[in-house]
């Protein structure tokens, strides 16, 4: 992949990290799809649903969030008596960005009654207009546990499509979608399994049908990651952002990991960089918030997701 750095600069910002962190009392949480190096000076590195746990119970004052917008964003939401720096503000999601709060509401003018099961990776106001928040790891258990009526699904349609299939719920869908995980074609998984017959096929619910129909297991990134530690395999094709491979890599070094696709690349989730965290951590800054009353409604939506995790 093209985001690497060397191994003598990794150092001097590792360690100036280290330093950094320790007098600010920070803790850096960073997401799979992280760079690799990102991954490595983080305190924590894990999915939205655990990272938005560790956000809520951690004694830092301080969380260095790793990650793209919405994420810092429910943070800050989760935890608003605390200071949560995304290193790079401008790494936002384009799947985040397909749905808006007044969309959102219109819609919900047009199915009275209809409950809205929001997916993290959204904005907070979005959340504020929903009446509970999952994560691609919970959404399955979240759906079940609603009572019975109309649900709306915001805003990917290919992680609400997988939860309509598992949880036996007739849902509606906002077309929306992860540009990364919707590139992904059948045909790529067909010609990896061409290129590595005995490997089995891991994928995320982000993406399609007819690439969920070719795999062997579907599941969040935390959850590709436990089935290739607990799986008798020794090969996979992984159907997901790049970035995990660094975690797959270094829990299961015995075991070998083939991109389904060259294409598996968010460049939202590359744009945060050593020297980035260091100059977070020296400035404190770029602070996420979000408005009192949004985080209010948003949080409702959030705590109703953990309490049911």
């Amino acid at each position: 992949m093209q985001y690497t750095i060397d191994e003598n600069k990794y150092q001097i910002l590792a360690s100036e990290i280290k330093q950094l962190k320790e007098d600010k009392g920070a803790l850096i949480v960073a997401h799979f799809y992280q760079r690799p190096e990102i991954q490595d000076v983080a305190d924590f590195v894990g999915d939205s649903l655990q990272l938005s746990q560790i956000a809520a119970a951690t004694e830092a004052q301080v969380i260095i969030f790793c990650g793209v917008h919405f994420m810092a964003e429910s943070a800050a939401i989760l935890a608003p008596e605390k200071m949560v720096i995304l290193p790079e503000e401008r790494a936002g999601c384009p799947m985040a960005e397909m749905v808006d709060a007044e969309s959102l509401r219109q819609r919900k003018a047009e199915l009275p009654g209809c409950q809205v099961v929001c997916y993290i990776n959204s904005s907070a106001a979005v959340k504020a207009e929903s009446d509970i928040c999952c994560t691609s790891s919970n959404a399955v258990q979240i759906v079940k546990s609603l009572p019975a009526g109309e649900i709306l699904f915001v805003p990917d349609q290919n992680l609400g499509s997988y939860v309509a299939e598992k949880a036996g719920r007739k849902m509606h869908y906002w077309p929306g979608f992860c540009i990364t995980h919707h590139r992904l074609a059948r045909e790529d998984i067909l010609r990896a399994r061409r290129q590595y017959p005995q490997a089995e096929v891991i994928v995320h619910p982000e993406c399609r049908k007819e690439v969920r129909d070719e795999a062997d297991y579907i599941g969040s990134t935390a959850g590709i990651i436990k089935y290739a530690q607990n799986s008798s395999s020794q090969e996979f094709i992984v159907g997901t952002e790049c970035g995990i491979l660094h975690q797959l890599h270094k829990l299961c070094p015995s075991k070998a990991f083939y991109l389904a696709s060259e294409q598996l690349i968010c460049p939202n989730m590359k744009a945060t960089t050593l020297s980035k965290v260091r100059d977070a951590l020296k400035n404190l800054a770029p602070r996420i918030t979000v408005e009192k009353e949004i985080s209010l409604k948003a949080k409702r939506a959030l705590d109703r997701m953990l309490a049911g995790s």
